[in-house]
């Protein structure tokens, strides 16, 4: 996480919702060798305290996982490149914007009868995001085909611990410096989801007196 406190004022309500709603992260580990890592979905419990997930048999962080490992997911949002002349003042240097979560804690191996559900879970929170399209449920499947699929994959949780949160959204400038530069992203940037970090930049986060 940055470090400058300037941009880590965002409320755990905010840093929850944006993780829940995102659902993709980066999961971390670490390893004999060194740090394991999976790109992997996730559903996140509505009170910021678990994550569900599920990994295949053969990753292996699966094999790490004989006994909880502490672990983070880090949940990365719309980030994009700031040149100094978008801001319209002297002596500026180049930096970068980014949203960002991490959720940390210990991540355990779940009984494989937890599965099912999960999945069922997972795939319900983002197909009613389709609407009006009609919802796939795993129902649907073939007799035998999701057991077979399933049996390649283990179920999991992150039990989390803490929650932080960067929103680097040029907060430690004048407002007007500030909204010069989230329209020059919005015209000119290079980044992913600009029009969304434009948004964010235009009305950044309010601080929280709730910190997590």
């Amino acid at each position: 996480m940055h470090p400058n406190p300037a941009f880590r004022k965002t409320g755990a309500d905010r840093n929850i919702a944006f993780a829940r709603d995102r659902g993709f992260g980066a999961l971390a580990v670490n390893g004999d060798g060194g740090p394991l890592i999976s790109h992997i979905p996730f559903l996140l419990e509505r009170n910021g305290k678990g994550a569900e997930l599920h990994l295949l048999r053969s990753n292996p962080i699966v094999t790490a996982l004989a006994v909880p490992q502490p672990a983070v997911i880090a949940v990365q949002g719309p980030d994009g490149y700031i040149s100094p002349d978008w801001y319209g003042v002297d002596d500026q240097v180049p930096t970068w914007n980014y949203v960002a979560v991490h959720l940390h804690g210990a991540l355990e191996r779940l009984p494989q009868d937890a599965l099912h559900p999960m999945l069922d879970r997972l795939s319900a929170h983002f197909e009613t995001r389709l609407a009006p399209k009609i919802p796939w449920i795993s129902g649907k499947m073939s007799s035998g085909v999701m057991d077979r699929m399933m049996r390649m994959i283990v179920p999991c949780r992150l039990q989390v611990t803490r929650i932080d949160g960067t929103w680097k959204l040029n907060q430690n400038k004048d407002d007007a410096v500030r909204l010069r530069a989230a329209d020059a992203v919005a015209r000119d940037g290079s980044g992913s989801e600009l029009e969304m970090l434009a948004r964010l930049m235009r009305d950044p986060p309010a601080a929280s007196e709730e910190p997590r």
